[in-house]
């Protein structure tokens, strides 16, 4: 079922100085359940996509189509330091608090205290975010995320700030949890090898102002993110998708 449709979108940004356009008639479509990676050039538009998909800004023109709620983990964890991590993780739900039945605040709680046993936090609950390494930081942010059930999980850029080697764990690591909870995700990211071990599908984007280069199709018989990148067809996936990168 499709969940998300770009249809002929652009988006043109203005100030008192210049009109910039940043994206020119972007099309493209999401199935529930995919993970889709957006790839392109430095100042492409990407993170602009994502904020249209959150309607935190709106297209200038074309449409876009939307199934459900948005839940959008953003480059950097926002952990508030004087909170605990229980507390941390609350913060989506007390912001939607007002919208919620009794009932669904119950569901709620019993389903953040199911991931925080599940994905390996529960002893450090309350504990508070300095004292925790990168990658539970980046664990904490995404099952706060999560735990307002959203029907779209946006990324961007969720793992810059990591080191490579950390990286490749927490990469990991947020896989095996985005695939635990089926949630449909749609992840931002400079590092085409980072995509292609994710990702169910690519999209490629031009330079500015940004058009759809191309949208590949990941089928790699692999069962996590690093085994992925062990494999001949990553490889040959990596060459196809750098060339239509670089080919600007």
């Amino acid at each position: 079922m499709k969940v998300l449709e770009f249809k002929n979108v652009s988006k043109v940004f203005c100030d008192q100085k210049e009109i910039v356009k940043v994206l020119d008639n972007v099309n493209f479509q999401v199935e529930e359940g995919e993970i889709v990676a957006i790839v392109g050039p430095s100042g492409a538009g990407k993170s602009t996509i994502l904020n249209l998909i959150s309607k935190l800004i709106e297209p200038s023109e074309g449409q876009i189509f939307v199934e459900g709620n948005i839940g959008y983990m953003f480059q950097r964890d926002c952990l508030f330091e004087w909170k605990s991590i229980y507390k941390n993780i609350l913060l989506g739900l007390e912001i939607q608090k007002k919208k919620k039945t009794k009932e669904e605040m119950k569901e709620s709680l019993i389903r953040i205290d199911r991931m925080l046993k599940e994905y390996g936090l529960n002893d450090f609950k309350n504990h508070y975010p300095h004292q925790l390494s990168g990658g539970m930081r980046q664990r904490v942010a995404l099952i706060r995320t999560l735990a307002v059930n959203p029907t779209i999980l946006l990324l961007d850029e969720p793992f810059a700030a990591l080191d490579y080697q950390t990286k490749l764990k927490v990469s990991e690591d947020i896989y095996q949890i985005i695939q635990k909870e089926k949630k449909t995700t749609i992840i931002v990211t400079h590092d085409v090898s980072e995509a292609i071990s994710l990702a169910d599908k690519i999209i490629v984007l031009s330079n500015r102002p940004a058009k759809v280069k191309g949208i590949f199709s990941i089928n790699i018989d692999a069962l996590t993110p690093l085994k992925k990148r062990q494999t001949k067809e990553f490889q040959e996936y990596f060459e196809t998708i750098w060339s239509v990168i670089q080919d600007e």
